[in-house]
């Protein structure tokens, strides 16, 4: 299976504070991955690291050239040092563990935005609003109801973000992530405060994503019961390091991952 995403050695230090020691992890094509561990482990630190908010102390960022299905041999293109608008338009979405919607805004103005990565008319179109810069404007109209649809938040079209429920503005923060169209979409705890309804829905919603429309999911998530259910491969972090991978079934019985969880059941 091919690896769409590859990590290597990567370190992160804030002072004299390692973040992030020497991690290793790829994604493939395909897969619904999560990465877990404790509180405080380095897990948003390393999204941070990958989309571009931090620049890494050290290490590789890679990305096959053919995961945005770009012609001939598959190649590794290096990304550190990219801002975050660069990578999403590399084709890495993400969200984040506090929803960052523009609450004034409309549901539709909000995925909108995510389709600003894709748009070609620049300055010129804009201020003389030719054929071409109209036509591309509707076709942003279009593809983000379409992506509302696909997500099952059309009926909010109109209303403003800051009105939805509080799974429906999670449900957005992925759909605006989805708008994008990535080859791969990080989720940073997406089931964050749901309820046991809206995280069954979230769990239906992910893996349609990917078999659906083809992307990639790499979450970080603290409900374990979601991780092994969706997972292919889970990562497990502790202190900056990678402590363990495998199956569900295999860090589900991993005495380093449950000592690192301090004895606790990670099916509770």
């Amino acid at each position: 299976m091919e690896t769409i995403l590859e990590v290597n050695n990567l370190t992160m230090d804030f002072g004299g504070l390692r973040a992030l020691d020497h991690l290793d992890i790829d994604i493939r094509r395909g897969e619904i991955v999560a990465l877990i561990g404790p509180n405080g482990a380095g897990k948003t630190t390393f999204f941070n690291c990958i989309t571009g908010i931090y620049a890494p102390t050290s290490g590789d960022i890679l990305i096959s050239s053919s995961s945005r299905r770009v012609a001939g041999a598959q190649k590794r293109e290096r990304i550190n040092g990219l801002k975050p608008n660069q990578v999403t338009e590399k084709g890495m979405a993400r969200t984040f563990q506090n929803i960052r919607l523009f609450p004034n805004m409309t549901v539709l103005e909000n995925v909108m935005i995510g389709r600003h990565c894709r748009t070609r008319s620049g300055v010129a179109g804009a201020i003389f609003r030719n054929r071409a810069m109209v036509r591309e404007e509707q076709a942003v109209v279009d593809d983000s109801y379409r992506v509302l649809e696909k997500m099952g938040l059309a009926r909010y079209v109109n209303d403003q973000a800051k009105n939805l429920p509080y799974g429906a503005q999670r449900r957005l923060e992925i759909a605006r992530a989805l708008a994008t169209e990535p080859f791969l979409i990080l989720l940073d705890e997406p089931a964050a405060g749901m309820n046991p309804n809206e995280t069954l829905e979230l769990d239906d919603l992910i893996t349609r994503i990917r078999d659906k429309e083809g992307v990639s999911i790499l979450l970080i998530e603290h409900d374990m019961k979601l991780v092994m259910s969706l997972s292919d491969r889970i990562f497990v972090m502790d202190y900056g390091k990678k402590i363990a991978q495998g199956t569900p079934e295999e860090i589900r019985n991993n005495p380093v991952v449950i000592k690192a969880y301090l004895g606790e059941d990670i099916d509770a």
